[in-house]
């Protein structure tokens, strides 16, 4: 397996730059490049970048054919509210996975396809379906969910087009330090809404242990959906207890209201964000170990309290440095 050709769409994200700076110190890994519409926001030594916009197709195209990849991890996923808003994300991930995907497609060399999908794929919680696993239907009832499945089905299609295994990570929200997170800045606001009459829980995932997935994931050729989630779950309440902030609790109703007032303070809750407060968001990962060798070390609880200990914005004022003439 030495010698591998590894692409990375989406290399410029945090989470991609990540998964990059992992597959650098991979034995297998003989070769690695990335697209995105941003440079990566960490060091590489060894990988090779290009900077391309999502809908450039043919400069898409020229770069994946030449480079011939045996594997493509395919990470460009925008979240809605994440970095831009709902309709921006929509338009740029749909672009990147029909312009990557494509051209992986037309690689002779191409063995493997490993996409970040996401668990909001299953929808509202149900009450008989409360922690699914990856044989539970399918019903997206999100903008960010509908997004992950049109992601799952251009890469089935692309994997069927030239005769490849493709998996996909169905990925609890992944919450670090330099992650874009709707759900982890509107816990991060100094007062937190909270679903009074379910307060129902939900699991997140440390940005880390998402990066190992991935890793991993191309390492043995996952050739089906999984789960990746941290072990544990927390409701909003018991949050904003631990971040010692003030909670405002909601009924079904006053969510929007609520999203209008937190939009004007700086933290968009889009439709899925919601969906976790207000039905919760669980799933059951218990196969990721097994399938992958290796699994979410740090606890959903745990990773809450390290997005409360993130530093926050510090305004300093500066000393007047003007310099008076000699004497």
């Amino acid at each position: 397996m030495r010698g591998q050709r590894v692409l990375v769409s989406g290399m410029g994200s945090e989470l991609g730059s990540l998964v990059a700076s992992l597959l650098e110190s991979q034995e297998w890994v003989g070769a690695l490049e990335g697209i995105d519409i941003d440079p990566p926001r960490r060091r590489l030594r060894k990988a090779v970048f290009h900077r391309i916009e999502p809908h450039d197709r043919a400069r898409v195209v020229e770069v994946v054919t030449r480079f011939n990849p045996h594997v493509v991890i395919h990470v460009a996923v925008w979240e809605p509210d994440a970095r831009v808003n709902t309709v921006t994300a929509r338009q740029l991930t749909h672009d990147a996975a029909t312009s990557v995907l494509g051209a992986a497609a037309e690689c002779p060399a191409l063995e493997h396809v490993v996409v970040r999908s996401a668990a909001e794929i299953y929808g509202r919680a149900r009450r008989s379906l409360t922690r699914p696993d990856e044989t539970a239907p399918l019903d997206p009832t999100s903008e960010f969910g509908r997004m992950a499945a049109v992601i799952e089905q251009t890469a089935n299609d692309v994997g069927n087009r030239a005769g490849v295994t493709v998996g996909a990570l169905r990925l609890a929200p992944v919450l670090g330090p330099h992650v874009p997170s709707p759900l982890g800045r509107l816990l991060r606001m100094p007062i937190v809404p909270f679903s009074v009459l379910a307060d129902p829980p939900f699991a997140v995932l440390r940005d880390l242990d998402a990066a190992d997935a991935f890793v991993a994931a191309a390492r043995v050729g996952l050739a089906e959906p999984l789960n990746i989630a941290a072990p544990g779950a927390i409701t909003a309440w018991q949050a904003i207890l631990r971040g010692r902030r003030l909670p405002v609790p909601n009924v079904g109703p006053e969510w929007a209201i609520t999203r209008r007032i937190s939009h004007l303070f700086g933290a968009p809750v889009p439709d899925h964000v919601v969906e976790t407060l207000h039905r919760g968001r669980l799933i059951d990962g218990g196969r990721a170990r097994e399938i992958l060798g290796v699994s979410p070390t740090v606890t959903t609880p745990e990773v809450i309290d390290r997005l409360y200990a993130w530093p926050s914005v510090i305004h300093v004022i500066q000393p007047n440095t003007q310099h008076r003439g000699a004497a």
